[in-house]
C-alpha cells in the first residue's frame, strides 16, 4: 500500500497503483478465506485463487520496475518477495490436490 502512495501522479501510474492495491489486498483476504476453508477442495479452491492473485500483484510490480515508476533498489525486495509468495502458494496448492482424496491428480512431482 505505501509503494503506491510512492507512485507518480500520472495516468499510466494510477491505473498500475489501483490493480496493484486490488489484487495485493486479494491475496490477503482470499489467503484468510482458505484458512477457514470447509474442505479440503474448497481449500483448493481458495489457495489457487490466492496464487492467481499473487502472481497478478507480482505482474504489477514487474510494470512498475519496468516503467520506471520506482527506482530499482526500492522495488527488487518487493518483486523477491512476490515470487517466493507465488512459490509458496503454488506448492500449497500441488500439495493439498496431491492430499485431496477426491482429486483425480496424483503424482503431481513426476511430471
Amino acid at each position: 500500500m505505501k509503494l503506491t502512495e510512492a507512485l507518480p501522479n500520472t495516468k499510466a501510474a494510477s491505473v498500475v497503483s489501483n490493480q496493484l492495491l486490488r489484487s495485493a489486498t486479494s491475496v490477503g483476504a482470499n489467503y484468510r478465506a482458505a484458512c477457514r476453508a470447509r474442505s479440503k477442495a474448497d481449500f483448493i479452491s481458495k489457495i489457487t485463487i490466492v496464487e492467481e492473485e499473487a502472481n497478478e500483484s507480482l505482474f504489477w510490480l514487474e510494470l512498475i520496475n519496468d516503467a520506471g515508476f520506482i527506482k530499482e533498489p526500492k522495488i527488487s525486495g518487493l518483486i523477491q518477495e512476490a515470487n517466493e509468495l507465488v512459490a509458496i502458494f503454488t506448492s500449497s496448492g500441488k500439495t493439498a490436490k496431491i492430499n485431496n482424496p477426491k482429486s483425480t491428480i496424483r503424482n503431481l512431482n513426476k511430471y
